[in-house]
Order: C-alpha cells, then structure tokens, then sequence
C-alpha cells in the first residue's frame, strides 16, 4: 500500500497539514534537526543531574505537592514509571480512535523542539505506534485541563512502557502483545520522561484540532444549506446586498453576506417578484448570524494554530542558555477559553438552522404544511425538526462555560486549573451535533425545493441538490426518516464542493 510522508521539524504545523494526515494515509518520520535537538537536549539533561544535587522539579523530585521530596539518582527512571502508572485513571467513554492518532503526533511535535528532554527512543516509539496504527485507548474523563492532560497523556503513554491496553489490527489487545508483534522492546524511561509525556495539552489540543477541521467544512455546508432553504421558502436577496453590510463591517458578516450572494447567482427563484417585504430573522439576519460564529472561529483558530506548535510540559530545558525553568506552560486556560467559544460558535449555527427548518413547515409562500403533499394522512417532515429542536436543546446544555471553573487540587499546590479538557469533549459533541442539524435542515430544504419546480435555484446549488437527490429521494408519504435522515449525514460528510483555502490554512 502506498502512503505519504510528514517530517516532524520545526516547520510550522498547519491545519491543512493536519487534514491531510488524517484523511490520506500519512506516515511519520523525524527530521535531522529534529533529531539533533532531541538528543541534544537528553545529553544536557544527563549531565545536569550527573553533575549537580541541585533539587530539580520532576527531574530529582517528586511531582504536585510532593515537590520538596528529594528522589535518589538510581530511582529516577523508576520514578516516572510510577509517574505514568499512578496517572492513568482515567474513566468513560473512549477517546475516538483518530484523536489519539492526533494526541500522539502532537505529543511527538512537541517533544521534537529539544526543550522536554526525553531520549530519541520516546519519540521514535510514539512515531512507531502512529505508523502501525497501534492506538493506545484512552478515556474521556480524567483531565483539569492544567499539569496538562495528566490522566488522558498517561494513558497515551502506559504502551509505550508494554502497559495498559491498545487497539492493532482491529483488534484491542495489550501493549505488551502489540511489541510483540511488532518486534519491538518497551520504552525503559528515564529521568524528566514521565512527566515530560504527561504534562502537555495533546489531549484538549488534539479535540480541538478535530473539531475544528470538521467546523471548517461545516460553516460552508451551512452556507450552501442556509441558501437552499432562503431560496426554498422565496426569500428576499436584499438584505445580502454588500452595502449593508460595509456599514458594519464585522469581517464574517461581509464574508457571509457575499457567499450568499455567490450561491444565489442565477437563482429564478431569488429574482422573482415577492409580496412579501421581509424574512424572518432566521433567514434575513444569516449575514449576522452566521458571520459572528465565523469571526469566533477564526479566532479559535489562532489559538489552536499557536498551540499545535508549541512546547506545553514542565519543567522546561534551554541546553543553550543553561537553564530548566518550571513554569506553566501546560496550563489549558486558552485552550478551555476558545473551546467554549467554538461551542457556542457551533450551536448558533445549529440554533438558526433549526428555526429555518422550522419555517418551512408553516404551509406559507406555497408551500404544503409539512412539505407533504397530502398532509393529515401523511405527518411529512412534522417530526424531523422535532429532533433538530432536541438536539438545539442538548447543545445549549453543553454550551454552559466549563473554563469558569475552578477546583483545588494537590493539596492546594494545583489551585487553579482551566477544566480545558471538559471544555474539549463539550465542544466535540457541539459540533458533531451541529452536522445533524444541518443535516435535518438540508433533508426539508431540498424537499420544498421540490415543490418549486420547474421554478430552478441557481447552477451551484441545482448541482449540489442533483448529488444530494442521488442519496435521498424526495419523499411522496410517510415513511421511516431515520434512515433518511442518517443517509444525509453521510452525504454531508462525503460531498465535495470548493472549501476555502483561507477556512482549512487557518488565520
């Protein structure tokens, strides 16, 4: 089987690159200089504490409170074992398979900077596992969100050891077998590695990452779905005009507004004459809507983008000046501030998508109630936005801040942390959520489109509806929607149409 090559180095790493290594069939490999700083870094490091008693955090001490408890130099590879080992007690649901792909890249771009001072076999092992897709499983529930990712970092890493459990070949099975297999011998750690693999944000990151490249598709499919549904019900393209919008000029806004218009271009049905004078908000003010959760997310996308390329355990080691600084750069608190953000983005998208979903039910401007051409017998497409009101609703519980808590912990040494890891599971079911929603306005849309016929939308979106109509057929009486409803998911996260480099490039 053929495959692409990433070189880890200290190129920056992109989105786009991210996208591509988890949709193509991506192996990793490290770069000479990558190499150099690693080893680089481990010699410094040996030779510091060959050379010095000097108490180190987390290097000759223990970790948290029990920082002042000195460790002897023959118990210091025994003490980050014991380091990973008592970590990893993490609980519900697993992590989904391609996020821990990602927390492993991420944890391996992060190490290769020569500034965490692990042995070039750490690393290397980790690159081992990502490219035999060996995947370590990890749990959801674990993480403050500062320390790092501390539980869900040491489930990621007890495989490295020949502990804990993995998925290879399809299969779950032990660590231990999977070297086997492999032909591998487990990591011995030694001094600074445990807490090295444990401190660090891969887990929020590698969620928010995820989430994000899935977003970035996702606000163009609500761009094309929203426009079919405008057009659908007979909308008015006024208030897409440009200069409305130049008179507030919030970027996404100006942005959205010109999509539509784009989308819209050659439409009969959006050039018609209208008797009515306005939209309802849900579709009059998508430029608004829609535009504000853009703007949110590219600025969660600086966040991220920052941070995939960024050095996050501790303490921390410049073999250059000399120095091993403890500091806090495994502290999730912009990473839990942005994840919030990008949930509350994702749901505002669902929550407009659902209220158009709902006007097309109404029996107005021609169209059937319930899109139905034989409503009473038939309840047509009542029931469908009944699930899309559900899900709005979930998404607004989950859209409760988790980065406005706090909780001590470590008697009191670790008292303030982001809960940036809650933040990341809350935004990935947002977002996931979000695409049924957009799907279950997509399955109305294209159904009162057809009760325009032989009335026609614009080129662009006649071809999109063509696709769509390949998948799903319109729908004479009642019938099972479920499975409708779950083929238009999957239409979703198959169609191709033009993405904006700008939007997968990140800002």
């Amino acid at each position: 089987m053929s495959f692409h090559l990433h070189t880890i180095s200290s190129e920056k790493l992109t989105f786009r690159t991210l996208f591509n290594i988890l949709t193509d069939n991506y192996k990793l490999e490290l770069s000479e200089e990558s190499i150099n700083n690693i080893n680089t870094c481990r010699e410094y490091l040996d030779n510091k504490t060959k050379d010095h008693d000097t108490p180190i955090y987390g290097i000759n001490t223990g970790f948290g409170a029990l920082y002042n408890k000195k460790i002897s130099k023959e118990d210091l590879g025994k003490l980050q074992e014991n380091l990973v080992k008592s970590h990893a007690c993490g609980t519900g649901d697993e992590v989904p398979k391609e996020i821990v792909k990602l927390m492993m890249l991420l944890k391996a771009q992060s190490l290769s900077y020569g500034h965490s001072g692990v042995q070039l076999t750490t690393v290397q092992r980790l690159i081992d596992f990502f490219n035999n897709d060996v995947i370590p499983v990890v749990y959801q529930l674990g993480s403050l969100g500062a320390s790092g990712d501390l539980s869900p970092l040491a489930h990621m890493s007890l495989p490295l050891l020949g502990l804990g459990d993995v998925y290879f070949r399809g299969k779950r099975t032990t660590a231990m077998q999977a070297h086997e297999k492999l032909g591998l011998e487990p990591v011995k750690l030694k001094s600074k590695e445990g807490l090295a693999l444990l401190n660090g944000t891969q887990f929020m990151s590698a969620y928010g990452v995820y989430s994000l490249i899935k977003v970035f598709r996702l606000s163009e499919l609500a761009d094309i779905i929203g426009a079919i549904s405008l057009d659908a019900f007979d909308g008015r393209i006024e208030p897409f005009f440009d200069e409305i919008h130049q008179i507030r000029p919030h970027l996404g806004q100006i942005q959205t507004a010109e999509r539509f218009r784009n989308l819209l271009d050659g439409s009969s049905l959006i050039n018609q004459y209208k008797e009515h004078v306005q939209d309802p908000y849900s579709f009059r003010c998508i430029p608004q809507v829609h535009g504000a959760s853009k703007d949110s997310i590219n600025y969660v996308s600086t966040v991220f983008s920052a941070e995939i390329n960024a050095v996050t355990d501790n303490p921390t080691i410049f073999p250059d000046k000399d120095l091993i600084i403890s500091g806090g750069n495994f502290h999730g608190q912009p990473l839990a501030l942005a994840l919030d953000n990008m949930a509350i983005a994702a749901a505002e998208w669902g929550n407009i998508s659902e209220r158009r979903t709902y006007q097309l039910l109404h029996g107005k401007r021609g169209l059937p109630p319930f899109l139905v051409a034989n409503p009473g017998l038939n309840s047509g497409f009542m029931i469908p936005q009944y699930t899309a009101a559900s899900i709005v609703n979930q998404n607004k519980q989950l859209c409760t801040p988790a980065s406005v808590d706090s909780i001590e912990s470590s008697q009191g040494q670790e008292d303030h942390v982001s809960m940036g890891a809650n933040a990341a599971t809350k935004a990935y079911r947002v977002v996931e959520n979000l695409e049924r929603i957009l799907a279950i306005e997509l399955f109305n849309a294209a159904q009162a489109m057809d009760f325009r016929k032989p009335k026609k939308s614009s080129k662009q979106l006649e071809e999109f509806l063509a696709q769509y109509r390949e998948k799903v057929p319109f729908i004479m009486e009642d019938k099972i929607m479920h499975y409708e409803i779950d083929k238009t998911i999957s239409f979703l996260r198959e169609v191709k149409f033009e993405l904006p480099d700008a939007l997968i490039d990140g800002i």
